[in-house]
């Protein structure tokens, strides 16, 4: 393919993706479960996992998405394997991005799918464990002049802000020098995509 965008390593991952949860494998013995995304928006991910004092020993995923969700998440389930929840729970989509040799700028936002749904999963493990909430992603800084994180805007997604003026309403943000608007709304993009609401 003359137009393909993507590396060498992002073709791999896409034509054959590892982990993937197969048809026949209904009964794939798993201790967490974590599903993320909207089927209406074109992008769903189920990701499931066999956990074994708390390092993840197998992981099977599913998703309806493009190259870079399938490529992304197939880097994913090779990377959290015979690790630790904790070092799991926080990788972030930039790690699987440079893991991958980078894909086009449109495309990143398809990579926040299967860290989403690994988190999920996660979750999901320390709640039947007896452990709900013993893990929190770590928030980060968006708005410098107001300390507005990525987890506000999130927020204020979920309470229904669409807009960027809805968001300011919301959490004030970009209202002193405003130059967080330009990722304050990437990050409103990634959540619709993520979310489809």
């Amino acid at each position: 393919m003359s137009d393909w965008l993507y590396s060498d390593t992002v073709k791999d991952h896409f034509m054959n993706p590892r982990n993937v949860l197969m048809v026949d494998e209904k009964e794939f013995p798993a201790d967490a479960r974590g599903q993320t995304g909207n089927i209406k928006c074109g992008d769903q991910m189920l990701m499931l996992l066999k956990i074994k004092d708390d390092i993840i020993v197998d992981v099977r995923w599913k998703t309806y998405g493009c190259a870079s969700a399938i490529a992304s998440t197939s880097m994913l389930s090779e990377t959290i394997k015979g690790m630790d929840i904790k070092d799991a729970y926080n990788i972030k989509p930039e790690d699987l991005v440079k893991a991958l040799g980078g894909l086009p700028e449109f495309k990143i936002h398809c990579s926040v799918l299967g860290d989403k749904a690994l988190r999920t999963a996660i979750d999901d493990y320390l709640a039947k464990t007896g452990r709900a909430g013993m893990l929190k992603e770590a928030a980060t800084v968006i708005c410098t002049c107001l300390s507005i994180t990525d987890k506000d805007i999130e927020n204020a997604f979920h309470n229904g802000a669409r807009t960027w003026e809805q968001l300011q309403q919301a959490t004030k943000i970009g209202t002193v020098c405003g130059k967080c608007e330009k990722k304050a709304m990437e990050l409103m993009h990634e959540f619709a995509h993520i979310y489809g609401m």
